[in-house]
């Protein structure tokens, strides 16, 4: 039976203005290792669909994973009723939907190896060698690798007349070690987050070779000293750790629902309120974050989002400025825009889909530099690989970070590693002092698969980047 057509049928039938179905199977493997051991493996999949029903400016949502005709007709009829109930409560008119079309097409993640053939044992086998590498050092105490596989096939209708059939995959390797002394313990972790992908991206890694270089920076870091009291510095960021500050600083507050203040009660505001759009110097003139779902190998990159709207590129920065918002159907409206930039996403087909961070980064320079270069050019610098802790606060400006690794920097070299640094800073005072961008021969990525977002919370994956670059001026001490 085309359960598509039915639900469709059905929402139209009982007068709903719109609606939607989303068929989902969703497979999740995660493998986890310390040391030499199996400490655990899953292997998990949910199969089901969400229908949205859309009446008199009010959603209403409601799912199954039964697949039957009086299954859909019931889920069809629950949605259209919370609708007409949900119009009940006071919001002003309502909600209206941007424009959109329908699309028939079809999406799939461009991979060589389904990461859900290659067997369990080869994929422990691949977990254990690097495990081995790591411990073959003395003071390597802890060897953690942890691996995670998804692969999403959704069918999607709507009664615009969208019919998607939609494939993505993505896995993530991350691994850590942890060297200890008779004082302290440190770790160092490689990871380059989730990539849209298959297998071959892993054998494409060099893991064993970049296991001895994590060893032995954690060695380093075990045995280095502290930064000492926090004063003004400049800071290099690599492109890894700058994922991080680019994602809780210009990719949450410029989510639009997040904006219009629909999180407060659970995750916070934003700052960059509408009346800043186009006039809110966000960062120097050289920053551009770019919005990208169309990015090879990106998390949020899957051809159309939950609404139905293609994958888009467009400025969230542009020369400094605040250019614009990640937004969907629903949210765009409310700020007068007639179309979604297509941010409307769904974990599994049991939630229903909400405003998200799409692919951001940060544009690389125009002009050719290499990391090298912006060193040697750099008298008193502190330069951070990786991503480490974080805290903001509820209006995305005030912030603290930490890395992965750290090097001190003087007179344009690298004279040592060291441990435990933090800087603090602020929107706008930390973009704003970026005065030096390498050039995108030095663009990487860093897909985040693990970004809490909603009531019921859900957890979705989007990939930011960059290359190399440096801040001025900031404040950088020592945690003890």
């Amino acid at each position: 039976m085309n359960y598509v057509e039915l639900a469709l049928d059905t929402a139209k039938s009982l007068g709903a203005d719109y609606a939607d179905i989303r068929i989902q199977k969703a497979q999740t493997e995660r493998i986890i290792l310390r040391n030499l051991s199996l400490k655990d493996t899953s292997l998990n999949e949910l199969y089901g669909y969400g229908i949205r029903v859309f009446k008199n400016g009010a959603w209403g949502f409601a799912h199954s994973n039964v697949f039957s005709k009086d299954a859909v007709v019931d889920t069809v009829k629950k949605a259209y009723s919370i609708a007409e109930e949900s119009q009940k409560l006071p919001h002003g008119d309502g909600l209206k939907l941007a424009h959109e079309r329908g699309y028939i097409d079809t999406y799939k993640t461009d991979f060589e190896i389904d990461p859900f053939t290659v067997p369990l044992s080869e994929k422990v086998g691949m977990m254990l060698e690097v495990n081995r590498t790591l411990m073959n050092y003395e003071s390597i105490q802890q060897a953690i690798f942890m691996l995670e596989c998804r692969k999403d096939e959704k069918k999607f209708g709507s009664t615009l007349g969208s019919r998607l059939d939609i494939i993505t995959v993505y896995l993530e390797p991350m691994f850590q070690a942890t060297a200890v002394t008779k004082e302290d313990s440190q770790s160092r972790t490689f990871t380059e987050g989730g990539k849209a992908t298959g297998w071959e991206y892993i054998n494409s890694l060099d893991l064993k070779s970049k296991a001895e270089k994590v060893a032995e920076e954690a060695i380093m870091k075990v045995n280095a000293d502290t930064l000492g009291e926090e004063r003004r510095r400049d800071l290099i960021l690599d492109p890894i750790h700058m994922s991080l500050t680019m994602h809780e600083s210009v990719g949450h507050p410029t989510e639009l629902d997040r904006v219009l203040g629909w999180e407060a009660d659970f995750a916070g505001i934003s700052f960059a309120t509408p009346e800043k759009l186009g006039k809110f110097q966000y960062g120097s003139e050289i920053v551009n974050f770019v919005a990208n779902n169309t990015l090879e190998g990106g998390l949020a990159t899957a051809g159309y989002d939950d609404d139905g709207v293609p994958n888009q590129k467009w400025y969230i920065v542009k020369n400094g400025i605040l250019n614009e918002y990640g937004t969907t159907r629903a949210t765009a409206p409310l700020i007068g825009e007639e179309m979604s930039r297509g941010c409307n996403r769904a974990t599994n087909y049991y939630d229903f889909p909400i405003n998200r961070i799409p692919n951001i980064y940060l544009e690389p320079g125009k002009e050719k530099l290499t990391p090298q270069e912006l060193i040697s050019n750099t008298k008193d610098a502190v330069y951070i690989e990786g991503r480490g802790s974080f805290s903001i606060d509820q209006h995305r400006v005030n912030f603290q970070f930490g890395g992965d690794m750290f090097w001190e920097i003087k007179n344009g070299k690298k004279v040592r590693p060291l441990k435990k640094v933090l800087y603090k800073s602020n929107n706008p005072e930390f973009w704003g002092s970026v005065d030096a961008i390498c050039d995108e021969r030095f663009f990487r990525t860093m897909g985040v698969t693990n970004c809490g977002k909603g009531q019921p919370g859900q957890r979705g994956g989007m990939t930011h980047g960059g290359a190399t670059a440096r801040f001025r001026n900031i404040r950088v001490g020592g945690s003890q």
